[in-house]
């Protein structure tokens, strides 16, 4: 067989002995809320899961499943991987993935949370609380082993029985195996602790219960802690000795992962460089002979294409681009990456929603864990659509109605499509943002939209010949009523991103939500941006990765390089700074602009802004804070003048994104707004 023309690695399959994957592109496993669900959560899965086997993937694993209650990370109304009666529920997943492609694998992930579990009775080797957890673990007996290792088997037993074509045992991330590994949650003075080979007993015990339960011809993966980014983690002769022991245990494949939860140093977010942690996965499998996959941050197939020829790892794992685009396979393998829906790591509606308990989607593509109840289904009869605005809730709404059949006219008043996506991709970090439009653009060149650009719309431009026209013209900054606000010192947000005028030295921002810390990074940062630049990205958390300290981090002190400015961050609320930023991103931007030696001053009212610079009262004090420049994020309004004058007027009008609600700068709900109108169409 020739090689692929595009991707000559990333399409070889890779044979197992006793079976094979088509090919090296894996779909990681991500927690999707419809695990909770019970039967309809399941048939929910299955269209999930079988999108992206009919999209080309060559295995998928499957979000995490308990195998017994104490291992719970969320209460289930079914409880956990445990009995015959829930075989049938799993073949619906396992049948719907192999009819859609039966040369696909899927794996069951089992996950025993330990300490993180939010359970009754949460067990670790010793009764040691994480901080991610409030609920102190109780130390697991010699019964309560003997009994886990049970479970283990039994519920690698029942995903055979239901059509899994594996299992993957996560031993990482600082769940129950991983806990055993270190010294820091792995305190005991029997079989089970002490020495290092001791500590990996239990790990190893499951392995091999696992093994036996399922037989040879069976995919066993492993993921292994190949560094947890603490400082107490394993070292480098630990990580080794580890997967040398869990080849001899009889795993098919090793998983690589990074980082335990509670570590201070981001693995996936849009601030992390593509592949950053390959190296490691790389080092590793010159160690052993089993195929080892590697993971975090492979958005695109020329990213894991490299990956694979630089002998990084044997299988590239994908998670959230699979959310993103379920036909990322096909499209790469069709030579149409340019038309792949890129994840940009922005977490809002993946990983956020999984730590706030909710169902995940993305926010490039709202039908994510949505398959079965919203569709882009052929029009019935093709209707002359208007849209107003070419922000994220327009192009959502323009591309989705036309890739339906509809003829759709895309007005635009500035000069590019975007909006204010057009901003963040100009904050150091968020550079991926730029994928979304190169989406877009290539989308309205493919299903024919009609893009009108430089087109202000007056109510009066758009005659009676539209069937439906929808207004997105998204949201404009507020201004808020402080005296001197019209200060010559006084600028926008979009004046600082855009760069349109000079920051001086020293900067208040006053409003600190996301744009006020997107504007913070901005102005503080200095030198390449650490998501383009590894070696940037290393120094600045703290990472060596040649030399593999304890945890990757031990004894490395972050050197970050800030401007010469000094920059206060200013919010009227009293409450602690950023506490509304996401979960999963709020604290690396906290955490990096306090390196930076950015001021964040809550509780704060503004009382004026002259020439000696901006004026506050905090805690009964005023203060003046001797600034040179005050940057004003302060929350956005509505833009819906065109809407209300046509609404008076005609039927047929429809409001989206921000011209419908500013609420902050949510492109979450706005794709999510203009996907679901257009659906409707």
């Amino acid at each position: 067989m020739a090689p692929h023309p595009h991707y000559p690695h990333l399409f070889s399959p890779l044979d197992l002995g006793f079976t094979q994957l088509r090919n090296r592109i894996l779909m990681g496993s991500m927690h999707t809320g419809l695990e909770e669900m019970g039967p309809e959560g399941f048939e929910r899965m299955a269209a999930y899961y079988a999108e992206r086997a009919a999209g080309g993937v060559g295995m998928i694993i499957t979000g995490g499943t308990a195998p017994n209650r104490a291992s719970e990370l969320a209460a289930t109304p079914y409880g956990p991987f445990d009995s015959e009666e829930q075989v049938p529920w799993h073949r619906q997943v396992t049948d719907a993935v192999h009819a859609a492609a039966p040369d696909c694998h899927i794996c069951l992930q089992i996950l025993h949370a330990g300490p993180l579990a939010r359970s009754e009775d949460p067990v670790a080797p010793s009764a040691i609380a994480s901080p991610l957890n409030p609920r102190v673990p109780r130390e697991m007996t010699e019964d309560d082993i003997e009994q886990t290792l049970a479970d283990f088997a039994r519920c690698a037993r029942l995903a055979k029985a239901a059509g899994y074509d594996g299992v993957e045992i996560i031993g990482s991330a600082g769940y129950l195996l991983s806990t055993f590994l270190l010294e820091k949650t792995n305190q005991r003075g029997d079989r089970w602790g002490g020495s290092y080979e001791n500590r990996m007993r239990f790990p190893l015990a499951v392995l091999r219960r696992v093994r036996e339960a399922v037989g040879d011809d069976f995919i066993v993966i492993y993921r292994i802690a190949a560094m947890e980014m603490m400082a107490d983690g394993s070292s480098w002769e630990e990580v080794v000795q580890l997967g040398k022991a869990v080849e001899a245990a009889g795993a098919t494949i090793m998983s690589t992962h990074f980082v335990w939860h509670q570590a201070q140093v981001p693995t996936i977010s849009t601030r992390v460089p593509r592949a950053a942690f390959a190296s490691v996965t790389g080092r590793l499998r010159r160690e052993l002979s089993i195929p080892l996959i590697t993971s975090n941050r492979i958005n695109m197939p020329d990213v894991a294409e490299r990956v694979l020829a630089d002998g990084l790892a044997d299988i590239t794992s994908m998670g959230r681009p699979m959310l993103a685009d379920p036909e990322f396979a096909r499209k790469a393998d069709e030579g149409r990456a340019d038309e792949i829906n890129t994840c940009i790591a922005c977490n809002q509606a993946c990983l956020d929603h999984a730590f706030r308990g909710k169902i995940v989607s993305c926010l490039v593509n709202p039908r994510a864990c949505h398959e079965t109840e919203l569709n882009y289904t052929p029009a019935a009869s093709a209707r002359r659509i208007a849209v107003v605005g070419a922000g994220p809730a327009g192009l959502a709404c323009a591309v989705t109605a036309a890739q339906r059949g509809h003829a759709v006219t895309l007005f635009e008043a500035s000069g590019e499509i975007g909006g204010h996506f057009n901003l963040a991709l100009r904050i150091p970090g968020k550079e991926e943002f730029a994928e979304t439009i190169r989406y877009y653009r290539r989308m309205i060149e493919l299903h024919g939209v009609e893009l009108r650009l430089n087109t202000a719309v007056a109510p009066e431009s758009l005659g009676d010949d539209w069937d439906e026209v929808v207004v997105a013209t998204g949201v404009h900054a507020r201004t808020p009523a402080i005296p001197g606000i019209d200060h010559p010192m006084v600028m926008g947000y979009r004046e600082a991103i855009m760069g349109t005028r000079e920051v001086g030295r020293c900067v208040a921002i006053i409003g600190a939500g996301g744009i006020g810390f997107d504007v913070a990074e901005l102005v503080s940062h200095a030198g390449p941006s650490a998501a383009l630049d590894i070696d940037v990205f290393a120094r600045e958390w703290g990472i060596d990765f040649a030399g593999h300290p304890r945890g990757g981090v031990a004894g490395v002190q972050p050197v970050v390089e800030r401007a010469d400015r000094e920059v206060f961050l200013l919010q009227r609320k009293p409450t602690k700074v950023g506490k509304g930023l996401a979960p999963t991103t709020g604290w690396t931007h906290k955490l990096a602009l306090k390196r930076r030696g950015v001021h964040m001053l809550a509780g704060c009212e503004y009382l004026g802004i002259d020439d000696g610079g901006i004026t506050i009262r905090r805690d009964d004090a005023v203060q003046r804070l001797p600034v040179d420049t005050v940057i004003v994020c302060a929350g956005q309004e509505s833009t819906r003048d065109l809407y209300d004058a046509l609404a008076a007027r005609r039927e047929g009008v429809h409001l989206i994104g921000g011209a419908d609600l500013a609420v902050e700068i949510d492109a979450k709900r706005a794709i999510d707004q203009g996907c679901r109108l257009a659906a409707g169409f």
